[in-house]
């Protein structure tokens, strides 16, 4: 382990080991200060993170994608010391922060007993969607976790999400398909972030006007279990509920080859996060390349798990 890595992981179970201490004001006026000065140093993941609010806001001035940039450091702030705090929430107080519209596509999704495929974006906290899942719908679910380096900062990850009650597969390996196929199957829920494509079998889609790629697998495990495939975003409010939306349903088309039906689904899917995206823009904590324009051959840029 080198000794970036060490440090990583060190910040990282700092983070868990003291910030779920703290009181809840505390913790958030923390978080605050983190998001504002890492936006004044105007680093790397701040200027992604204009950049891509651009497409999103694309008659945005200077001024405005600052301030949207600003907000948004702030949301990303206000995630991790949620994060670091779930652990030590009771119930109640998970229960309790969250408040999702169109819950019933879920709900009645579940009760068909047919499985049900959560799709969802990078905004707000999809780690307290979960947990609420698993405590205030008392409904286990599966998830798949991109493998970090180093191991022991992976591991963290997967023990804090496991804590929270969500079974989590490797990213990599090849076999986390077949077991979500499985739980599926069985009626089972899953749950992925999907609007950033890890691999190099994503489904090329317009989104924001623009090329990018979004992983297969939402579309894929809905065509070959029949699952129900229902996109979902996320947002904050001046309030400490977070805010939520389980869209409709993404329909698998009655004709096509898989390909096919994978391409047209995808969209749907990008279209879905597209318009919370549009509606939130601040909460969308995207400080990495994303559109095919900006990708390099090498990735450089690190990823939210």
């Amino acid at each position: 382990m080198s000794a970036q890595e060490r440090l990583t992981d060190s910040l990282y179970g700092l983070g868990w080991g003291v910030v779920k201490k703290l009181p809840e004001p505390v913790a958030v006026r923390l978080g605050r200060s983190i998001a504002d000065l890492a936006w004044k140093q105007r680093g790397k993941g701040v200027l992604r993170l204009e950049s891509n609010y651009a497409r999103v806001v694309p008659d945005a001035s200077p001024e405005r994608l600052a301030e949207l940039s600003r907000a948004g450091m702030r949301s990303y702030l206000r995630y991790w010391m949620e994060s670091f705090r779930l652990p030590a929430w009771s119930k109640d107080r998970i229960k309790s922060g969250f408040d999702p519209k169109g819950l019933h596509h879920l709900t009645d999704g579940l009760a068909a007993g047919k499985g049900v495929v959560l799709a969802l974006p990078h905004m707000a906290n999809w780690d307290l969607a979960g947990a609420w899942v698993t405590t205030k719908l008392e409904t286990p679910f599966t998830t798949v976790a991109e493998r970090l380096k180093p191991e022991t900062l992976y591991d963290r990850f997967v023990a804090y999400r496991e804590g929270l009650g969500m079974e989590v597969l490797p990213h990599s390996g090849g076999t986390a398909f077949g077991t979500l196929a499985r739980r599926l199957r069985d009626g089972g829920l899953v749950c992925l972030v999907a609007e950033r494509d890890l691999s190099s079998s994503g489904v090329e889609v317009r989104f924001f006007g623009e090329a990018t790629r979004i992983p297969a697998g939402p579309a894929l495990l809905a065509q070959q279990t029949g699952a129900l495939l229902l996109p979902v975003t996320l947002w904050y409010d001046d309030s400490p509920v977070m805010q939520g939306r389980v869209h409709p349903p993404v329909e698998v088309p009655g004709t096509g080859t898989r390909a096919e039906k994978t391409s047209v689904m995808a969209q749907a899917l990008a279209d879905a996060f597209a318009t919370g995206i549009a509606d939130h823009p601040e909460d969308w904590h995207m400080l990495q390349r994303l559109w095919l324009k900006d990708l390099e051959p090498r990735p450089s840029d690190g990823a939210r798990p």
